[in-house]
């Protein structure tokens, strides 16, 4: 099917499990969602009736004051990161016309849908382990359909510091890697952060390990499958980016299921999959 995808940019998306398609957002798409989180930061700064200092809105330093704030109270971080996936510009975003228009190219199918629940804006602060992702899968964590797809893209520039997204090579080729529901070496995680893969270090030893940089505008298309990780953040900057999700209404287990949502939509994957969670 034609769509915003070249036939390399569709062919390396199903041999690797993702790809990255550099300049897939303008500008003018972007500016907006920084623009309302440096506004976001603003007003919480405000109502806590710190005085700290405040930049003019600039997209390279859109979160300036943020790393100030959690430093005064880690949970008016928590606050923003619930206030941000709220932002206007950023759910038209996620419901972009090129998005559908991407869906129904890679996955081939008149029925794309979007993920209740499965879209927001990350923000990883640096040297914080809790809330990082480990290798995973995003199918046990969302469920929906096994023809999901995730539409991530960074707000600022991934350098090596900044920790960019780690991925297994063809993995997604693999299928669904049982899990387990509780991170014994990270208790604190809980929900879609405690999934951990069965043997996790044995799982992900077979791959290629790849962790592309990347640039605001830049999209990385991953495979519901494809299994990866957040990258460390050793930087002094919290790294942003934004989180969307779609799938195929189409494919036959989401069909047979109902396209049920999984953490967020309150459901247990024990309950859906049991085949999946290892005790």
């Amino acid at each position: 099917m034609r769509g915003p995808l070249t036939a390399e940019q569709c062919a390396a998306f199903h041999s690797d499990g993702f790809v990255v398609l550099p300049v897939f957002y303008q500008p003018k798409e972007l500016e907006p969602i920084q623009r309302d989180i440096h506004a976001v930061i603003g007003l919480v700064i405000e109502q806590q009736g710190l005085t700290l200092d405040r930049k003019p809105f600039s997209p390279e330093t859109f979160d300036f004051g943020f790393q100030a704030l959690i430093a005064h109270n880690r949970d008016l971080g928590s606050r923003v990161y619930d206030a941000v996936k709220q932002i206007p510009a950023f759910i038209r975003l996620v419901t972009s016309l090129k998005h559908e228009a991407v869906v129904r190219q890679v996955r081939e199918t008149d029925q794309p849908g979007i993920a209740a629940g499965g879209y927001g804006i990350r923000i990883d602060n640096p040297g914080e382990e809790k809330f990082r992702a480990g290798w995973h899968q995003d199918y046990p964590a969302q469920i929906r359909s096994l023809d999901g797809l995730v539409f991530w893209s960074p707000l600022l520039p991934v350098t090596e510091e900044l920790g960019p997204v780690e991925f297994c090579l063809r993995s997604h080729k693999d299928g669904l890697a049982p899990v387990h529901t509780v991170d014994m070496s990270n208790p604190g995680k809980s929900g879609a952060y405690g999934l951990t893969l069965v043997e996790e270090e044995k799982c992900v030893s077979g791959y290629q390990k790849v962790a592309p940089l990347t640039q605001p505008g830049d999209l990385v298309l991953i495979d519901f499958l494809t299994i990866h990780r957040s990258g460390l953040n050793r930087s002094t900057r919290s790294r942003w980016s934004m989180q969307m999700r779609w799938f195929n209404f189409e494919e036959s287990t989401g069909r047979r299921l109902g396209w049920p949502g999984s953490f967020v939509a309150g459901n247990e994957l024990r309950a859906i999959h049991p085949e999946l969670v290892v005790d």
